[in-house]
Protein backbone atom coordinates (compact mmCIF):
# COMPACT_ATOMS: atom_id res chain seq x y z
CA UNK A 1 0.00 0.00 0.00
CA UNK A 2 1.34 3.49 -0.68
CA UNK A 3 1.97 6.23 1.34
CA UNK A 4 -0.88 8.23 -0.35
CA UNK A 5 -3.55 5.20 0.75
CA UNK A 6 -2.18 5.16 4.23
CA UNK A 7 -2.76 8.42 4.47
CA UNK A 8 -6.34 8.75 2.84
CA UNK A 9 -7.14 5.66 5.07
CA UNK A 10 -6.16 7.87 8.09
CA UNK A 11 -8.68 10.60 6.93
CA UNK A 12 -11.27 8.26 6.57
CA UNK A 13 -10.86 6.46 9.89
CA UNK A 14 -10.55 10.12 11.62
CA UNK A 15 -13.64 11.52 9.47
CA UNK A 16 -15.60 8.59 11.02
CA UNK A 17 -14.12 9.23 14.48
CA UNK A 18 -15.16 12.59 14.14
CA UNK A 19 -18.76 11.69 12.92
CA UNK A 20 -19.56 9.29 15.79
CA UNK A 21 -18.29 11.62 18.31
CA UNK A 22 -20.37 14.53 16.95
CA UNK A 23 -23.18 12.48 16.96
CA UNK A 24 -22.43 11.28 20.40
CA UNK A 25 -21.92 14.61 21.51
CA UNK A 26 -25.66 15.47 20.82
CA UNK A 27 -27.08 12.41 22.14
CA UNK A 28 -28.11 10.58 18.79
CA UNK A 29 -28.15 6.92 18.08
CA UNK A 30 -27.13 5.60 14.88
CA UNK A 31 -30.87 4.90 14.45
CA UNK A 32 -31.87 8.72 14.87
CA UNK A 33 -28.88 9.76 12.96
CA UNK A 34 -30.32 7.88 10.19
CA UNK A 35 -33.83 8.90 10.41
CA UNK A 36 -32.68 12.72 10.75
CA UNK A 37 -30.32 12.47 7.70
CA UNK A 38 -32.08 10.24 5.48
CA UNK A 39 -29.07 8.16 5.28
CA UNK A 40 -29.26 4.36 6.20
CA UNK A 41 -27.84 3.34 9.66
CA UNK A 42 -25.73 0.82 7.88
CA UNK A 43 -24.02 3.34 5.51
CA UNK A 44 -23.78 5.97 8.93
CA UNK A 45 -21.82 2.14 10.57
CA UNK A 46 -19.23 2.08 7.60
CA UNK A 47 -18.91 5.74 7.65
CA UNK A 48 -17.85 6.15 11.28
CA UNK A 49 -15.41 2.86 11.17
CA UNK A 50 -13.95 4.46 8.68
CA UNK A 51 -15.00 2.22 5.88
CA UNK A 52 -17.18 5.04 4.04
CA UNK A 53 -15.59 7.14 1.47
CA UNK A 54 -18.92 9.80 1.63
CA UNK A 55 -19.75 12.41 -0.79
CA UNK A 56 -19.86 16.00 0.58
CA UNK A 57 -23.28 16.13 -0.34
CA UNK A 58 -23.77 13.25 2.38
CA UNK A 59 -21.38 14.33 4.66
CA UNK A 60 -23.66 17.99 4.72
CA UNK A 61 -27.01 16.09 5.64
CA UNK A 62 -24.94 14.44 8.61
CA UNK A 63 -24.08 17.90 9.69
CA UNK A 64 -27.03 19.45 9.48
CA UNK A 65 -28.58 15.82 11.28
CA UNK A 66 -26.56 16.91 13.86
CA UNK A 67 -26.42 20.66 13.85
CA UNK A 68 -23.02 20.72 13.29
CA UNK A 69 -20.75 22.71 11.39
CA UNK A 70 -19.29 20.56 8.05
CA UNK A 71 -15.89 21.62 9.06
CA UNK A 72 -16.11 20.17 12.43
CA UNK A 73 -16.44 16.51 10.73
CA UNK A 74 -13.05 17.37 8.54
CA UNK A 75 -9.90 16.69 9.15
CA UNK A 76 -7.51 19.18 9.31
CA UNK A 77 -5.26 18.95 12.40
CA UNK A 78 -6.26 19.92 16.22
CA UNK A 79 -7.16 23.22 16.48
CA UNK A 80 -6.97 24.87 19.67
CA UNK A 81 -9.89 24.24 22.41
CA UNK A 82 -11.18 27.33 22.47
CA UNK A 83 -11.18 27.75 18.43
CA UNK A 84 -15.25 26.26 18.36
CA UNK A 85 -15.97 29.45 20.61
CA UNK A 86 -13.81 31.83 19.05
CA UNK A 87 -14.46 30.86 15.08
CA UNK A 88 -18.90 31.46 16.49
CA UNK A 89 -17.93 34.60 18.00
CA UNK A 90 -16.37 35.74 14.42
CA UNK A 91 -19.91 34.58 12.91
CA UNK A 92 -21.86 36.73 14.37
CA UNK A 93 -19.45 39.75 15.05
CA UNK A 94 -19.97 43.22 13.16
CA UNK A 95 -16.87 44.17 10.57
CA UNK A 96 -15.90 46.70 13.56
CA UNK A 97 -15.58 43.83 15.98
CA UNK A 98 -13.48 42.29 13.16
CA UNK A 99 -11.09 44.29 12.59
CA UNK A 100 -10.77 45.28 16.57
CA UNK A 101 -10.13 41.35 17.10
CA UNK A 102 -7.63 41.40 13.97
CA UNK A 103 -6.23 44.55 15.86
CA UNK A 104 -6.06 42.41 19.30
CA UNK A 105 -4.47 39.31 17.40
CA UNK A 106 -2.11 41.23 15.93
CA UNK A 107 -0.72 42.77 18.96
CA UNK A 108 -2.00 46.23 18.09
CA UNK A 109 -5.52 46.25 20.61
CA UNK A 110 -5.67 49.23 22.43
CA UNK A 111 -5.47 47.05 25.66
CA UNK A 112 -2.86 45.29 25.32
CA UNK A 113 -4.16 42.55 24.99
CA UNK A 114 -4.80 42.16 28.60
CA UNK A 115 -7.75 39.77 29.39
CA UNK A 116 -10.74 41.28 29.93
CA UNK A 117 -12.49 40.99 34.17
CA UNK A 118 -14.54 38.34 34.63
CA UNK A 119 -18.21 39.22 34.99
CA UNK A 120 -19.65 38.72 38.44
CA UNK A 121 -21.03 34.77 38.47
CA UNK A 122 -24.61 34.41 38.40
CA UNK A 123 -24.65 31.28 40.83
CA UNK A 124 -24.16 28.14 40.49
CA UNK A 125 -24.92 25.35 36.79
CA UNK A 126 -24.86 21.84 37.34
CA UNK A 127 -23.97 19.83 33.83
CA UNK A 128 -23.80 16.23 33.48
CA UNK A 129 -25.33 13.08 31.55
CA UNK A 130 -28.81 12.74 31.94
CA UNK A 131 -29.50 10.37 35.28
CA UNK A 132 -26.69 12.44 36.86
CA UNK A 133 -29.51 13.93 39.49
CA UNK A 134 -29.12 17.32 38.26
CA UNK A 135 -32.61 18.07 38.91
CA UNK A 136 -33.08 16.62 42.23
CA UNK A 137 -29.69 17.80 43.91
CA UNK A 138 -30.16 20.91 41.59
CA UNK A 139 -33.47 21.57 43.89
CA UNK A 140 -32.30 20.01 46.60
CA UNK A 141 -29.38 22.73 46.80
CA UNK A 142 -31.23 25.81 45.70
CA UNK A 143 -33.63 25.18 48.82
CA UNK A 144 -30.60 24.96 51.18
CA UNK A 145 -29.48 28.35 50.24
CA UNK A 146 -32.18 30.00 49.09
CA UNK A 147 -31.62 30.64 45.78
CA UNK A 148 -34.28 30.01 43.02
CA UNK A 149 -33.76 26.96 40.88
CA UNK A 150 -34.07 26.32 37.00
CA UNK A 151 -34.30 23.38 34.17
CA UNK A 152 -33.05 25.29 31.67
CA UNK A 153 -35.18 22.83 29.16
CA UNK A 154 -38.04 23.51 31.20
CA UNK A 155 -37.10 27.69 30.41
CA UNK A 156 -37.15 26.85 27.02
CA UNK A 157 -40.09 25.21 26.71
CA UNK A 158 -41.90 28.10 28.58
CA UNK A 159 -40.39 30.69 26.23
CA UNK A 160 -41.43 28.60 23.27
CA UNK A 161 -44.73 27.26 23.88
CA UNK A 162 -43.10 24.19 22.88
CA UNK A 163 -41.76 20.56 24.20
CA UNK A 164 -38.17 19.96 23.93
CA UNK A 165 -39.43 16.96 21.40
CA UNK A 166 -41.30 18.87 19.20
CA UNK A 167 -38.79 21.55 19.03
CA UNK A 168 -36.03 18.71 17.41
CA UNK A 169 -38.71 17.43 15.73
CA UNK A 170 -39.65 21.52 14.11
CA UNK A 171 -36.58 22.83 13.99
CA UNK A 172 -33.65 20.28 14.34
CA UNK A 173 -30.90 20.50 16.64
CA UNK A 174 -29.23 23.90 15.25
CA UNK A 175 -32.84 25.27 16.29
CA UNK A 176 -32.93 23.85 19.93
CA UNK A 177 -29.48 24.85 19.91
CA UNK A 178 -30.60 28.99 19.03
CA UNK A 179 -33.20 28.46 21.40
CA UNK A 180 -31.43 27.38 24.16
CA UNK A 181 -28.54 29.78 24.13
CA UNK A 182 -31.46 32.25 23.89
CA UNK A 183 -32.97 30.86 27.21
CA UNK A 184 -29.67 31.41 29.12
CA UNK A 185 -29.41 35.10 28.01
CA UNK A 186 -32.66 35.86 29.09
CA UNK A 187 -31.84 33.64 32.60
CA UNK A 188 -28.71 35.47 32.54
CA UNK A 189 -30.40 39.32 31.97
CA UNK A 190 -32.56 38.58 35.29
CA UNK A 191 -29.99 39.29 37.49
CA UNK A 192 -30.80 36.73 40.21
CA UNK A 193 -28.89 34.17 42.10
CA UNK A 194 -29.64 30.63 40.71
CA UNK A 195 -28.96 27.16 40.81
CA UNK A 196 -29.17 25.94 37.38
CA UNK A 197 -29.79 22.38 35.94
CA UNK A 198 -28.56 22.25 32.29
CA UNK A 199 -29.29 19.60 29.38
CA UNK A 200 -26.87 17.18 29.09
CA UNK A 201 -26.35 18.22 25.72
CA UNK A 202 -25.40 21.36 26.63
CA UNK A 203 -21.47 21.06 26.01
CA UNK A 204 -22.28 20.09 22.57
CA UNK A 205 -22.78 23.75 21.98
CA UNK A 206 -19.36 26.11 22.31
CA UNK A 207 -20.94 29.23 22.77
CA UNK A 208 -23.75 28.56 24.89
CA UNK A 209 -21.28 26.28 26.90
CA UNK A 210 -18.42 28.91 27.62
CA UNK A 211 -21.35 31.18 28.52
CA UNK A 212 -22.24 28.35 31.20
CA UNK A 213 -18.82 28.42 32.42
CA UNK A 214 -18.08 31.88 32.53
CA UNK A 215 -21.59 32.90 34.14
CA UNK A 216 -22.07 30.21 36.84
CA UNK A 217 -19.91 28.10 39.18
CA UNK A 218 -20.27 25.36 37.31
CA UNK A 219 -20.04 21.91 38.88
CA UNK A 220 -20.11 17.99 37.00
CA UNK A 221 -22.61 15.62 38.33
CA UNK A 222 -21.43 12.47 37.00
CA UNK A 223 -22.20 8.74 37.91
CA UNK A 224 -21.18 5.32 36.66
CA UNK A 225 -22.85 4.48 33.51
CA UNK A 226 -24.98 2.33 34.35
CA UNK A 227 -26.33 3.98 36.93
CA UNK A 228 -27.19 6.87 34.34
CA UNK A 229 -29.02 4.27 32.88
CA UNK A 230 -30.78 2.81 35.44
CA UNK A 231 -31.70 6.26 36.74
CA UNK A 232 -33.67 7.40 32.89
CA UNK A 233 -35.29 4.30 33.01
CA UNK A 234 -36.75 4.80 36.09
CA UNK A 235 -37.56 8.41 35.28
CA UNK A 236 -39.67 6.17 32.07
CA UNK A 237 -37.44 8.43 29.79
CA UNK A 238 -35.23 6.91 27.00
CA UNK A 239 -35.04 9.84 24.80
CA UNK A 240 -33.16 9.94 22.13
CA UNK A 241 -32.23 6.01 22.87
CA UNK A 242 -36.03 4.27 22.94
CA UNK A 243 -35.90 0.58 21.67
CA UNK A 244 -32.33 0.53 20.93
CA UNK A 245 -31.02 -2.85 21.89
CA UNK A 246 -27.53 -1.32 22.06
CA UNK A 247 -28.99 1.83 24.33
CA UNK A 248 -26.44 0.72 27.14
CA UNK A 249 -23.24 1.20 24.50
CA UNK A 250 -24.73 4.43 23.36
CA UNK A 251 -24.74 6.11 26.58
CA UNK A 252 -20.92 4.97 26.94
CA UNK A 253 -20.24 6.63 23.54
CA UNK A 254 -22.50 9.59 24.56
CA UNK A 255 -20.54 9.57 28.00
CA UNK A 256 -16.59 8.91 26.53
CA UNK A 257 -17.90 11.94 24.21
CA UNK A 258 -18.52 14.15 26.33
CA UNK A 259 -15.94 13.76 29.43
CA UNK A 260 -13.41 16.30 28.07
CA UNK A 261 -15.82 18.63 28.35
CA UNK A 262 -17.96 17.97 31.44
CA UNK A 263 -14.42 18.13 32.87
CA UNK A 264 -13.64 21.75 32.35
CA UNK A 265 -16.37 22.46 34.90
CA UNK A 266 -15.01 23.88 38.14
CA UNK A 267 -15.80 21.57 40.31
CA UNK A 268 -17.09 17.43 39.99
CA UNK A 269 -18.91 15.61 42.33
CA UNK A 270 -19.44 11.83 41.87
CA UNK A 271 -22.59 10.32 42.91
CA UNK A 272 -22.09 6.98 42.15
CA UNK A 273 -23.24 4.33 44.81
CA UNK A 274 -24.49 7.75 46.09
CA UNK A 275 -28.07 8.33 48.34
CA UNK A 276 -29.88 11.64 47.42
CA UNK A 277 -28.76 12.75 50.84
CA UNK A 278 -25.21 11.95 50.85
CA UNK A 279 -24.57 12.91 47.16
CA UNK A 280 -26.44 16.49 47.97
CA UNK A 281 -24.36 16.87 50.80
CA UNK A 282 -21.36 15.90 48.54
CA UNK A 283 -22.77 19.26 46.36
CA UNK A 284 -22.85 21.41 48.86
CA UNK A 285 -19.87 20.72 50.21
CA UNK A 286 -18.10 21.11 46.61
CA UNK A 287 -19.94 24.95 46.14
CA UNK A 288 -19.44 26.26 49.79
CA UNK A 289 -16.36 27.89 49.04
CA UNK A 290 -18.17 30.03 46.52
CA UNK A 291 -21.08 30.61 48.76
CA UNK A 292 -18.78 32.03 51.23
CA UNK A 293 -18.42 36.06 51.45
CA UNK A 294 -14.76 35.90 51.96
CA UNK A 295 -14.52 34.00 48.16
CA UNK A 296 -15.59 37.75 46.71
CA UNK A 297 -17.12 34.82 44.01
CA UNK A 298 -20.55 36.64 44.19
CA UNK A 299 -21.92 40.03 44.71
CA UNK A 300 -23.22 39.71 48.44
CA UNK A 301 -26.47 39.98 47.69
CA UNK A 302 -26.21 36.63 45.87
CA UNK A 303 -24.48 35.68 49.23
CA UNK A 304 -26.51 32.58 51.08
CA UNK A 305 -27.76 33.17 54.88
Amino acid sequence: MTDSSDSEDRFLEELGQRVRTMRALRGMSRKVLAKVSGISERYIAQLESGKGNVSIVLLRRVANATGAHLEDLVPSGAPAPEWPVIRDLLRKASPRQIAHAKDVLAGQGGNGGSPRQPAPLAGIALIGLRGAGKSTLGRKLAGQIGWSFVELNKEIERQNGLSVAEIIALYGQEGFRRMEQAALGQLLARHEPMVLATGGGIVSEPLTFDLILSSFHTVWLKAEPEEHMARVRRQGDLRPMADDRSAMAELRTILLSREPLYARAAAVVDTAGQTVDAAAARLLSAVAPVLSPESGAFHPRVVAS
